[in-house]
């Protein structure tokens, strides 16, 4: 069976990338010439795609910006164009509900969508991400210890047992909810010491790792703590708003060119 992971394993091969381009696109942000175009955001996608396809292993749009701007048939046609190319598509969601509900948010998100993997919040238990994991052949990439400056007011908590929140979420993401072998982390660049403690937690589990670009997250330090196991690492707004004028889409294949020769710099030396 042809999972997310296989197909992501199979593309860092072909394109020798761990580069995720994240779509995080705002129309208010497009270059002046097309904002007056049908579909911009579309147009602004498919540029971008194209600028950047062979230096990235997956596209990673965030539902909210598509939602929020009534754009949700341009995310489909992006998605829809992403596969056309067999290029996996993580759609960033960052779901967590009651099961009831997450199994209409797991259909939206692999079924309307068809989308090859979702982020899902685990703050409500397990119970409320199996709609997700049932979806055998997709990625489920569960929030652990993630990039944000106010991650840490509930991810560090520490239990009763003496482990951290974050600590206790690969454990179990490591054990016994993944029966099914199909879920990620999410681990943020920012943090790279307890990068680390997670990858020892959870052996080689794939991670989708934000942070890198805007947010500042250091690549050499990420590539030691991570390694190991596959690394997804993701940069959005450093890449697809390289340039704000009509060289857009060779300013954004410039950054992820940039970005993936970085991180191949200190995959490298890693090993």
């Amino acid at each position: 069976m042809t999972t997310f992971f296989s197909s992501v394993a199979k593309r860092q091969q072909a394109t020798g990338s761990l580069l995720c381009v994240g779509l995080d696109t705002d129309q208010k942000r497009l270059p002046a010439h097309l904002q007056t175009q049908p579909d911009a955001i579309f147009a602004f996608n498919k540029a971008i795609i194209d600028a950047t396809a062979d230096q990235a292993c997956c596209f990673k749009p965030q539902i909210a910006y598509y939602a929020s701007q009534a754009a949700e048939d341009q995310l489909q046609a992006t998605i829809a164009y992403l596969r056309e190319l067999q290029i996996p598509v993580l759609l960033d969601a960052k779901r967590g509900d009651i099961g009831s509900t997450a199994a209409h948010y797991a259909r939206e998100a692999f079924e309307r969508y068809g989308a090859d993997a979702v982020t899902v919040n685990p703050y409500m238990g397990y119970d409320s991400m199996v709609p997700y994991l049932e979806y055998q052949n997709k990625g489920v990439f569960i929030l652990c210890r993630t990039s944000n400056p106010g991650g840490a007011d509930i991810q560090n908590l520490t239990l009763s047992d003496g482990r951290r929140v974050f600590e206790y979420v690969a454990e179990e993401a490591a054990g016994r909810w993944n029966q099914f072998g199909n879920i990620g982390l999410v681990t943020g660049a920012t943090q790279p010491e307890e990068l680390a403690r997670i990858r020892a937690i959870s052996g080689d589990m794939p991670f989708l790792v934000p942070g890198v670009g805007a947010q500042g997250g250091d690549v050499e330090a990420l590539m030691t703590a991570g390694q190991g196991g596959m690394m997804i690492i993701s940069s959005s707004r450093a890449v697809i708003y390289a340039s704000s004028d009509e060289d857009f889409a060779d300013a954004a294949r410039a950054a992820a060119t940039a970005t993936r020769q970085e991180i191949n710099r200190h995959r490298n030396s890693a090993r």
